[in-house]
């Protein structure tokens, strides 16, 4: 079976945009980058690694794919940390019942979504 070796993101700033993630996966950015390089990675110790690399054109529609996150603390506890690190939210599909999710963008308009917690998941 193939390994999925990184999760790549066009976009205008890599370096900004990989600081935007280093903090949302608690994960550093790798030492040789600097602000205005053309690709900027991070490393997870179970992978996939994130890479951020330039290109010319805007986003212009809603990603084909995207990265969906499980947080250890609860849903709605990563939620707030992710809006107050720049994330902005692109539908709240959160149900009384406490399913659901949230769909954010990141600061370059990338749709990502924020899961249950495991713990949250088994009640």
């Amino acid at each position: 079976m193939p390994v999925i070796h990184n999760v790549a993101f066009d976009c205008a700033e890599p370096y900004r945009l990989a600081r935007f993630w280093s903090a949302v996966m608690r994960q550093p950015i790798s030492d040789e980058a600097v602000p205005g390089d053309a690709e900027v990675e991070i490393l997870t110790p179970d992978g996939p690694n994130l890479f951020f690399q330039q290109v010319p054109e805007p986003k212009s529609v809603k990603n084909r794919v995207h990265i969906c996150l499980v947080p250890e603390t609860t849903r709605d506890t990563e939620v707030s940390r992710v809006l107050k690190l720049g994330a902005t939210i692109v539908a709240d599909r959160r149900v009384p019942d406490g399913t659901g999710w949230v769909v954010f963008a990141d600061p370059e308009g990338n749709e990502f979504c924020v899961l249950r917690s495991a713990a949250e998941r088994h009640r």
